[in-house]
C-alpha cells in the first residue's frame, strides 16, 4: 500500500477536524515561522538604497550596541522581573478562579463569569491605557478626584511617581490575562473523572481536601506545560502594557522601561532596523534556552510531565 494514499485517506477521514485546524495553522506559519527567514537582517546594516539583500554584512556589530548600552542592566532587570512576577501572580489567580468557578453549580452563572473574565483579554492596549488614565488622571481621575479627595489626602501625580507602577502594571496585566488562563484550567478541571470526587465524598473528604488532593494534582501536567511555555517569554515584555499604559512617561523609565520599549525608542530615533532585529534575535535565543532549561529541570524531577 502506498503510504501517501494511506495518509490521504486518513486526512479525508478527519477532514472536518483538518478544516478546523487549517486557519490557525496558516496564521501560525505566516506570523511565527515565515519571519524566521529574516534572521539574517540582524547581521546586516540595512539601508533603503541597497535594500535588504544588497545591504552590507556587519557581523555582530548590531549586537554590540545592545550589550554596550548603559541601560542594559535596567531594561533586562525590568523585563525579567516583571515576567516572573506576572507568571506567578497570573498562575495563582487563574487556578484559584478556575477552581472557584468549577464549584458553581448553576452552569449559566459559571458561563457568565467566564465570559466577563475573558473579555479584558480581547481589549486593545490603547483602550486599556485610556481606562487606566481615567483612574489615574491627576486632576479628574477617579482615584484623585473621588477616593483620595474623600480621604482628605493630597492628590498623587501618578505618571511622575515611579514607586506605584510595579503594582499598577501587575494589577493591569492580571486583569487582562487571568481570565484566559482561568478558562484553560477550567477546561482541564472539566476533564477530571467525577468518580474521584464521588469516592472522596464517600470517604468524608472536605472541599479543600478534594481541591488539594484531586483537582490540583490532576491538572498539574497542564500547569507545568503552560509554565514551561511561558518561560520562553521571560525576556519579552508586553509592549503595549509598558509603553501605552504609562503613556511613555520619562519619569517612569526606571521601572517601566523594558527591552521591547527601549528598542522601539532607539529604532524610532536611529531608524536602525538591523539593531532592532538583533535585539529580537537575542530575546528569541534566550527564551529558547529558558524553555530547554525549564523542561530539563522538570524532566529530572518527573520525566513523564516534561514537555519533550
Amino acid at each position: 500500500m502506498n503510504p501517501l494514499s494511506g495518509r490521504m485517506k486518513l486526512l479525508w477521514k478527519y477532514r472536518y477536524l483538518t478544516m478546523m485546524v487549517a486557519p490557525p495553522l496558516v496564521v501560525l506559519l505566516l506570523n511565527n515561522y515565515l519571519p524566521m527567514f529574516g534572521v539574517f537582517i540582524a547581521f546586516k546594516n540595512i539601508n533603503y538604497i541597497d535594500g535588504i539583500w544588497g545591504s552590507p554584512w556587519v557581523g555582530f556589530d548590531n549586537f554590540t550596541f545592545l550589550f554596550t548600552s548603559g541601560s542594559l542592566w535596567r531594561i533586562t532587570r525590568n523585563t525579567v522581573s516583571y515576567s516572573l512576577v506576572f507568571m506567578a501572580v497570573n498562575l495563582l489567580l487563574s487556578i484559584g478562579i478556575a477552581v472557584a468557578i468549577n464549584e458553581i453549580r448553576r452552569r449559566w452563572l459559571a458561563k457568565s463569569y467566564q465570559t466577563f473574565l475573558i473579555m479584558p483579554y480581547f481589549l486593545s492596549t490603547v483602550v486599556v491605557s485610556y481606562l487606566v488614565y481615567a483612574f489615574l488622571n491627576p486632576d479628574k481621575g477617579f482615584l484623585n478626584h473621588t477616593i483620595i479627595e474623600w480621604l482628605g489626602e493630597e492628590k498623587v501625580y501618578w505618571y511622575a511617581e515611579k514607586g506605584y507602577w510595579p503594582y499598577i502594571l501587575t494589577v493591569v496585566n492580571a486583569w487582562r490575562s487571568v481570565g484566559i488562563g482561568a478558562v484553560i484550567y477550567i477546561a482541564a478541571i472539566a476533564g477530571i473523572d467525577p468518580e474521584y470526587y464521588e469516592a472522596a465524598v464517600i470517604d468524608g473528604a472536605s472541599k479543600w481536601r478534594q481541591i488539594f488532593h484531586i483537582t490540583l494534582p490532576t491538572i498539574q501536567p497542564v500547569i507545568i506545560i503552560i509554565t514551561i511555555l511561558n518561560m520562553g517569554h521571560v525576556f519579552n515584555s508586553d509592549f503595549g502594557l509598558f509603553y501605552q499604559v504609562p503613556l511613555n512617561s520619562g519619569a517612569l523609565y526606571p521601572v517601566t522601561d523594558t527591552v521591547d520599549t527601549y528598542v522601539f525608542r532607539v529604532l524610532r530615533e536611529l531608524n536602525d532596523i538591523g539593531m532592532s532585529s538583533a535585539a529580537a534575535l537575542v530575546q528569541s535565543v534566550l527564551g529558547f534556552a529558558m524553555v530547554l532549561m525549564t523542561n530539563a529541570t522538570v524532566r529530572k524531577i518527573n520525566k513523564e510531565q516534561s514537555l519533550f
